[in-house]
């Protein structure tokens, strides 16, 4: 079993930054892809980012590429989300999940095993 609990989701200007992490229990978190998704109101879960296992590795959503930065730290258990130049668009929650079959950096929602609770993040015009 793997507990995802993200943080730092918040209100911020259009253009701001915010960072959000995603604490994970466990001791093979360092094996797992982490991936990062949110969800619009009325609609499906989408892809934002996610991580390979060594952190060597990264894929992003093209609606999000050149702004936002996933990156982890084994150490700590912990992936993080750091996402600049926010845009009004980017107004959703956003989930933390975990990948424990590791075939290849996920895309899609149906590829992650476990989910944390989401977080808002807030950008306003």
């Amino acid at each position: 079993q793997v507990q995802l609990v993200e943080s730092g989701g918040g209100l911020v200007q259009a253009g701001g930054s915010l960072r959000l992490s995603c604490a994970a229990s466990g001791r093979t978190f360092r094996i797992y892809v982490m991936g990062w998704f949110r969800q619009p109101p009325g609609k499906e879960r989408e892809f934002v980012a996610a991580i390979s296992s060594s952190g060597a590795g990264a894929r992003y959503a093209d609606s999000v590429k050149g702004r936002f930065t996933i990156s982890r730290d084994n150490a700590k258990n912990t992936v993080y989300l750091q996402m600049n130049s926010l845009k009004p668009e980017d107004t959703v929650i956003y989930y933390c999940a975990a990948e424990t079959r590791v075939v290849g950096i996920g895309t899609t929602p149906y590829e992650y095993d476990y989910w944390g609770q989401g977080t808002q993040v807030t950008a306003s015009s």
